[in-house]
């Protein structure tokens, strides 16, 4: 009967290590949150500067088409030759097709980044949920165990027992590289049943 019970505890155990394990990790997915949050508002930036030039190109292409037909009404009004109206008419024509080339990559373009910036935010709005689902992970076991994790070292573990009834904290470090992972969470469990 006490083999059994053994068993449930060391299973319970392992459960509660890799538990602890996953949130020590979270730290890196803070940070990674920050980066991409200040990546995604920098392209964010760019992409605002790169359509205010295509419409900046827009505009200079539609007043040269403008241009392109005053040239050409201008021209049939004084009656000019049919071969220079033919040529200006053909200048007009390829200016328009270059245009609506230009129009059309530049705006594929901005709408490949728009695209881009949408997926990274559903990335970023993810991470900073898996960030609250973790923080309030680490609450709920603070909670539970009266431990609270220092994340600050990953070649450590530490942190602080705290005991609110007689409003003491008791500080506690392991070093990974001495003790075994086992050993680490028997000697914290030690520490969370003398409480």
């Amino acid at each position: 009967m006490g083999e059994t019970s053994r068993n449930v505890d060391m299973e319970e155990l392992i459960t509660y290590s890799n538990n602890l394990v996953q949130i020590l990790k979270s730290d890196k997915d803070i940070n990674a949150v920050e980066q991409f949050l200040h990546k995604s508002k920098a392209l964010h930036s760019q992409c605002d500067k790169d359509f205010y030039q295509v419409q900046k190109s827009i505009q200079e292409y539609e007043k040269k088409i403008d241009a392109c037909k005053h040239k050409a009404a201008a021209a049939k009004s004084e009656a000019a030759a049919d071969e220079e109206l033919d040529l200006l008419q053909k200048e007009l024509e390829d200016e328009q097709k270059e245009e609506h080339v230009l129009k059309d990559d530049e705006i594929d373009d901005l709408e490949r980044r728009r695209d881009s910036i949408e997926e990274r935010r559903k990335n970023l709005k993810k991470l900073e949920q898996d960030e609250l689902r973790a923080q309030m992970k680490l609450s709920m076991f603070a909670s539970v165990t009266n431990i609270i994790p220092n994340l600050d070292g990953p070649s450590k573990i530490s942190g602080h027992i705290v005991d609110r009834d007689k409003k003491v904290i008791e500080n506690f470090e392991f070093d990974p590289t001495k003790l075994t992972a086992f050993d680490t969470c028997d000697s914290i469990w030690k520490m969370i049943n003398l409480r």
